[in-house]
């Protein structure tokens, strides 16, 4: 049987891949070191009081990224990454190249992965959940070392109580959560939860690796923020108390006798009726999280732990004692013994359900969660909606808008040409989007 001899010159030319897919494409990278690498620090971490500065950063950052255990790569890897391919994250790199010639950037980038390899080296490695439970214990103890001043501190203190919890089942301080999920554990407003996640985020306690994209909820990480001043307008600082001896502990009281309000204690009951705003809300709650069966704390000691004003303590606490989830001898406040655990706190059900019928709460936890269940269907709904549609236009044969104009990117090399597209996901020209942009956690459950 004859088959039919195919010209040469009829080959179908094989498509270079774009400068996107070629990142996507590299070993041993994790997601948030490809938009580093593909659309530069968009975010400004890595910020200098130069642009050098800034550049030099960056790389290093990049450098720590590449030489985690089991995924370092080459130096020739390294090199086509940042100077031989028109990535952002290595336009330093090329400034260098062009500047100083090809030898001395060769040296200096090899010498930033040596420092990078030595510094990810002497530094923990985790490599089961043991030693992921040790960081998130130590992320804890941060936290819990904080005095969250304030009302919206009190919110901040949820929101990093709940990503703890989150934290833990996931085995590491990576996590997937929605805005909606977090409202439904701290027992808040979604609006609530929104606001302190940008107050967290300003405040270095929370990183946003991915975000959300449809039904997928968006990717967090916590982290312990570096030092930062007192006076800043987010309430989501750290405030630890100054130590004996230590600038700034003259003219203080030493009130502080051990009161400290339990991320675990709060965990367990912010989310229930009886902490509802209306009922002994975030404050009534963090309270009841720093009292102890045994060691009673006075008025002074629960205001200095919880960072709440006396009048506001001692309001709530009377609340507290009226509702039986609090008890004073003496001038101290102590735990009432049927609700004191081996571990602390432990919150009875019924005794609670009764708080909230008794000040008008009960059920509010419930309908929150039904409103937000029917959030996620009718969102479901319409995008089930939306791609039949969608498929219905594709086979009707109607032409679809061009968003991303011709030229944009050369298509020899994959690089952009036209700099208002920078950050931009413009694989496909019909429907570019923006990584950070989308459809984040306020419509994806």
């Amino acid at each position: 049987m004859n088959r039919p001899v195919h010209a040469v010159g009829h080959q179908r030319p094989v498509r270079r891949p774009s400068l996107t897919e070629w990142v996507q494409g590299l070993p041993g990278l994790s997601a948030r070191a490809r938009r580093l690498l593909l659309e530069g620090d968009t975010e400004g971490r890595y910020a200098g009081k130069t642009p050098a500065d800034s550049g030099y950063r960056l790389t290093m950052a990049l450098a720590v990224a590449v030489s985690q255990p089991g995924r370092e790569w080459a130096l020739a890897q390294w090199w086509e990454a940042l100077v031989l391919r028109p990535t952002a994250g290595g336009a330093w790199a090329r400034s260098l190249r062009s500047r100083k010639g090809e030898r001395y950037a060769e040296g200096k980038l090899a010498g930033m992965l040596d420092k990078a390899r030595a510094f990810v080296g002497t530094s923990g490695t985790i490599v089961c959940r043991a030693d992921a439970m040790v960081a998130i214990a130590r992320l804890r103890a941060a936290v819990e070392a904080v005095v969250w001043r304030g009302p919206a501190g009190g919110t901040d203190l949820k929101n990093l109580t709940a990503r703890l919890l989150l934290a833990e089942q996931s085995g590491g301080a990576e996590h997937e959560v929605s805005v909606r999920q977090l409202a439904e554990l701290m027992g808040c407003a979604r609006s609530t939860v929104e606001a302190s996640n940008a107050r967290l985020r300003a405040a270095r306690w929370l990183t946003l690796v991915t975000a959300g994209m449809g039904e997928h909820s968006s990717t967090w990480s916590l982290r312990i923020p570096p030092a930062q001043p007192e006076d800043q307008d987010s309430c989501a600082h750290p405030g630890h108390r100054p130590a004996s001896g230590e600038r700034g502990a003259e003219g203080v009281p030493d009130t502080h006798t051990g009161a400290e309000v339990s991320t675990r204690a709060l965990g367990a009951v912010m989310s229930t009726d009886a902490c509802h705003h209306y009922a002994h809300g975030t404050s009534g709650a963090r309270i009841l999280a720093a009292l102890d069966p045994l060691d009673g704390a006075d008025v002074a000691q629960l205001a200095a732990a919880t960072g709440l004003h006396r009048t506001t303590v001692r309001r709530r606490v009377d609340k507290l004692i009226e509702d039986g989830l609090a008890e004073e001898a003496d001038g101290l406040v102590y735990l009432p013994g049927q609700l004191a655990g081996d571990e602390g706190l432990r919150p009875d059900p019924d005794q609670l359900e009764t708080v909230a019928l008794t000040r008008g709460t009960a059920g509010r936890g419930e309908q929150r969660r039904k409103r937000h269940g029917d959030q996620r269907r009718y969102y479901r709904q319409w995008l089930t909606e939306r791609k039949r549609r969608t498929g219905e236009r594709r086979r009707s044969g109607r032409p679809r808008l061009r968003l991303v104009p011709e030229g944009v990117v050369d298509e020899s090399t994959g690089e952009l040409r036209d700099t208002a597209w920078r950050g931009w996901m413009i694989d496909d020209p019909y429907r570019p989007t923006w990584p950070d942009d989308g459809l984040p956690d306020a419509v994806c459950g």
